[in-house]
């Protein structure tokens, strides 16, 4: 269970690690206040597509399962829109058409398939959580360092002082490419130094 849960945070990692979901990261990791919009909404989306498909896995035909996932998927998406636009209209502007095309997000669709139709309620919940939690904590470092460097601000806070010349490229659409790879670098060349010192380490016993 416990492994269930963290996977999605670093091994598994939804950005960092599967590279999926892309397009909303791409697109609303300009600050990180739509960052955390836009991760709180695909967990709810996504743990509770995991629950309702575990719930009914046995009895969804196997040749329209797909179709059937994409209406569960779809239900809980509208859900988080009305919610969004009545309760935060500001962020439901700012997110815009992104909140719709989680229906079409890879993770969720992907998770769905892959471990929820396949694995009990318990389970598929934990793994929606991690999964959830991995792409909204990854969403928002990429847009700390966006909005850090792109506004001098974060979460709409001043961090530093009116000389400060911020780096308008880090709130392009460059910007975000270019702080996804330098994360996926870090992590990577993280991996390798933990191999190299574990091998080294093991030698040396």
């Amino acid at each position: 269970m416990l492994n269930i849960l963290t996977r999605g945070l670093y091994k598994s990692n939804p950005v960092f690690r599967l590279m999926l979901g892309l397009c909303p990261v791409l697109a609303v990791s300009s600050s990180v206040h739509n960052a955390i919009g836009m991760g709180t909404a695909v967990i709810f989306v996504l743990v509770s597509s995991n629950f309702i498909v575990s719930l009914i896995r046995k009895m969804i035909p196997r040749r329209i399962r797909i179709p059937i996932f994409i209406m569960i998927i779809a239900t809980f998406v509208t859900i988080v829109d009305l919610l969004m636009a009545g309760f935060s209209p500001l962020l439901h502007k700012s997110l815009g058409l992104y909140i719709p095309l989680i229906v079409v997000n890879c993770i969720i669709l992907g998770r769905v398939e892959t471990f929820a139709s396949k694995n009990k309620i318990i389970f598929s919940v934990a793994d929606g959580l991690g999964m959830g939690f991995g792409f909204t904590l990854s969403l928002v470092l990429i847009a700390s360092f966006r909005e850090i460097l792109g506004n001098g601000t974060w979460l709409g806070m001043q961090i530093f002082g009116s000389k400060f010349k911020p780096a308008i490229l880090m709130i392009l659409p460059p910007g975000a490419f270019l702080t996804i790879g330098l994360l996926m670098g870090l992590l990577h060349w993280i991996d390798h130094y933990r191999t190299v010192h574990k091998h080294v380490h093991s030698k040396a016993r």
